[in-house]
């Protein structure tokens, strides 16, 4: 680990804590005698496999951006939707692989708690809604739900 003052290549750890799925770790560079923070998250690589049968690299901007869009101009604060998304990939990270039907899911899950509007615009993009009886349908269903 490098200093971030001074470039020196030896630190100490002087305090350590696990938060969930991230470990904060406070440093002090033995060359300058500052100290800063750094913050360790386990990263897995995990696999999308699409509608198409094609597989890619799971992409939490992707997920963030899609998310993002739904709420555009929606009372949620940019806390929600970062705590949206670190739910939905803690979830989806201990999978290993996943067909994006089922993040699709999760992320209408979130939403509809989120915001009923943020819920069917996604919804509306997700399950490709044709007309207007399938925007109503879904209203419906968030009725009964609700």
């Amino acid at each position: 680990m490098r200093c971030p003052y001074c470039s020196g290549e030896e630190t100490k750890v002087v305090d350590k804590r696990d938060v969930e799925e991230i470990t904060r770790r406070r440093r002090e560079c033995i060359a300058c005698k500052k100290r800063f923070t750094t913050y360790e998250k386990a990263q897995v690589n995990l696999i999308v496999i699409k509608k198409d049968g094609r597989k890619e690299e799971f992409s939490r901007e992707k997920l963030r951006l899609g998310i993002v869009k739904a709420c555009e101009k929606r009372p949620i604060t940019e806390e929600q939707i970062e705590a949206a998304v670190d739910d939905i990939e803690s979830r989806l990270m201990r999978l290993g692989q996943v067909e994006s039907k089922k993040i699709g899911e999760l992320v209408m899950k979130k939403l509809l708690k989120l915001d009923e509007i943020a819920y069917v615009r996604f919804a509306s993009v997700y399950r490709s809604f044709d007309d207007v009886k399938a925007f109503e349908k879904e209203v419906k269903m968030i009725k009964k739900v609700a």
